[in-house]
């Protein structure tokens, strides 16, 4: 029995010597296991300062672009929500003394054609003189090589004050549509929405067409305004266009919507059906006065549906350079019908555009 003892004995003590040479072992020599960095998956609106916000996706690439007032940038990213570092350059300055050396607004990229063209607004300082004109780029890449002045586009029948130029492309035939006020007196400031056939990128031809005029009360607010057009192709090869309404120097600055009828003519306003409600307005408890002027872009995966959009964080602020740039994801019904929801609060945490890294 003792030596039974002795010997169960001697086990336990070389198994526990085993044991903890096998832990000082480790302790000497620990596993490094590499700890990846946290990876950013949210932002906060507002992105930055600015105003009138574009943007065109190509490729992996956004191009954005806001007004400046006297020159026209491009901001090249490959995440919308980061934009506020992402870089930008000087493309295009107009002469001094020129019919667009001022108030140079809204400006917009599109590639059309193999070619990068920028639409604009701009005049010679007096607001009756404000147009629409056109830039042109055969590079690839249109932060690089040279803008040509393609000068005006305008059509004919519609030569008057004219802003806030777009394109609309449907069923492979393009259309440019506006914003314009028919009094060439500039006395009357309505601000109606036009839509013209282009024979080129910087031609139109054919008829004018008015899509829409102010109606409803919220349309009127400061004076009458429809502006800003963005043609949007939903699910279903759906066409909708969404346009800002009321002066923007009003905190009611809001967001319309036209519907095409399926099949429907773009020529023809009885094919559009229009919205007697907006679609997108303020939301004071989220800091969000006066929302409008939007762009729409696709998440990097292509799976989520984002607007970019200004407004101002206070009450009064009005047209100035205290409005900011916000983006959020939407959605669309059961019907293949964008719903906006509503401004996202200032502050909030939001998950960033999927696919992005």
């Amino acid at each position: 029995m003792k030596q039974i003892w002795i010997k169960h004995l001697i086990i336990f003590v070389l198994t526990g010597i085993g044991l903890t040479g096998f832990q000082c072992s480790k302790s000497h020599n620990p596993e490094v296991i590499p700890i990846e960095p946290p990876t950013v998956s949210i932002f906060t609106n507002p992105l930055m300062k600015g105003a009138d916000p574009w943007v065109y996706q190509k490729d992996d690439v956004y191009y954005y672009m806001q007004t400046t007032g006297n020159s026209i940038r491009v901001w090249k990213t490959n995440a919308m929500s980061q934009l506020a570092s992402a870089i930008s350059k000087q493309v295009f300055a107009p002469e001094p003394g020129k019919q667009n050396s001022s108030n140079v607004w809204a400006p917009e990229i599109h590639y059309l054609d193999n070619k990068w063209y920028i639409y604009y607004t701009a005049g010679n300082g007096d607001d009756a003189s404000q147009r629409t004109w056109v830039l042109e780029n055969s590079s690839a890449d249109p932060t690089t090589g040279t803008w040509v002045d393609k000068g005006r586009i305008y059509n004919d029948n519609a030569d008057f004050w004219a802003i806030d130029g777009s394109i609309m492309d449907y069923n492979g035939t393009k259309y440019f549509i506006w914003c314009g006020r028919p009094d060439i007196n500039n006395v009357i400031l309505t601000q109606n929405i036009y839509i013209s056939k282009m024979s080129n990128p910087w031609t139109l031809e054919g008829s004018v067409t008015k899509l829409t005029e102010p109606e409803f009360n919220w349309e009127k607010i400061g004076f009458g305004v429809n502006e800003g057009p963005q043609a949007l192709k939903g699910p279903n090869n759906k066409y909708f266009l969404i346009y800002s309404a009321s002066y923007c120097g009003t905190d009611d600055y809001s967001l319309g919507m036209l519907t095409l009828k399926d099949g429907g003519d773009p020529l023809n306003n009885n094919d559009w059906a229009k919205s007697q409600q907006p679609v997108f307005s303020k939301k004071p408890q989220n800091n969000a006065y006066g929302p409008g002027h939007n762009a729409f872009f696709k998440s990097p995966d292509g799976k989520e549906d984002w607007m970019i959009y200004h407004a101002n964080s206070n009450s009064g602020e009005g047209c100035s350079e205290l409005r900011n740039i916000r983006m959020q994801k939407f959605t669309y019904s059961a019907t293949a019908v964008p719903v906006f929801e509503e401004p996202a609060s200032t502050g909030l945490k939001i998950e960033r555009p999927s696919g992005e890294k």
